[in-house]
């Protein structure tokens, strides 16, 4: 599933492919991705406008242009491909953007995606909006202060909090995972428990994890990283002490831990 280090990649495929140059045309393959607007007022809107710069919050992605503002999400199985227009399109291509100007060829931007969970909205569709306001901080640039505002308002369990887009924007269970393991702490912690260290070093981990991931375009299965043991068989030991790794369902998601590194109550 897309977290916040692929959208960010997704960002920078965008401004690279697309940025500064105008759409001429929009082929809709698959309107099931449209939510709120029908193939033919997308097509109309966006034909000679200019893409201007993205943006990116949490795992939504903002496509502005000198018209309107475009909303992408890609679930779980979405990405944005930049291609030549003369490339035959991939069987899960469901949106082909053209574009192009007097100096440069025709390239094509292409939203792909195999389960069509999420897909495309207008920035004023209400539904759009709504999912926006209802967003924490971005957990790329979230301060100490944001974090601990954001884990003060919430009960329950760490790992629970840290999956809440709420709570902090851009958060899958793979990284959530990941920068609990590299904090040493236990995902069924409640956030009332975590001390004043704990929350420090929370927040000092989240910052290396998500740097490290954004630089890789995907949180990067890395022998010495909890990620880099999700494939392997049950029981694998801990990349940092040796210790069987358990899995077990922790708010609702299929979660990795080490018991040893990891305890289920504070030092």
């Amino acid at each position: 599933m897309p977290e916040l280090p692929d959208v960010e990649s997704f960002r920078k495929v965008l401004a690279e492919c697309a940025q500064g140059r105008t759409i001429r045309r929009v082929e809709v393959r698959d309107a099931g991705v449209l939510h709120g607007t029908s193939a033919r007022r997308l097509s109309r809107d966006l034909a000679g406008r200019e893409v201007r710069e993205p943006e990116r919050h949490g795992k939504w992605l903002l496509v502005h242009t000198d018209g309107p503002t475009l909303l992408l999400h890609f679930g779980m199985t979405g990405r944005l491909v930049c291609a030549d227009a003369d490339d035959p399109p991939h069987r899960h291509d469901r949106i082909l953007f053209t574009l192009g100007d007097a100096y440069r060829p025709a390239r094509q931007l292409r939203y792909r995606d195999q389960r069509k969970l999420k897909g495309l909205w207008y920035a004023d569709d209400p539904e759009a909006a709504r999912r926006l306001d209802e967003q924490g901080p971005d957990a790329l640039t979230a301060s100490r202060a944001d974090l601990d505002t954001a884990l003060a308002a919430r009960r329950g369990h760490l790992k629970s909090a840290l999956l809440d887009q709420s709570v902090l924007a851009g958060l899958g269970n793979l990284l959530t995972d990941e920068i609990l393991w590299q904090a040493r702490l236990h995902p069924s912690r409640t956030t009332r428990s975590l001390t004043e260290d704990e929350r420090a070093a929370l927040h000092r981990t989240l910052r290396r994890v998500l740097r490290a991931s954004v630089r890789a375009g995907h949180v990067p299965p890395r022998d010495t990283w909890l990620t880099g043991r999700r494939d392997a068989p049950a029981g694998v030991p801990c990349p940092r002490c040796g210790t069987r790794l358990r899995t077990a369902p922790v708010a609702g998601r299929t979660t990795l831990w080490c018991p040893h590194c990891q305890p289920e109550a504070s030092p």
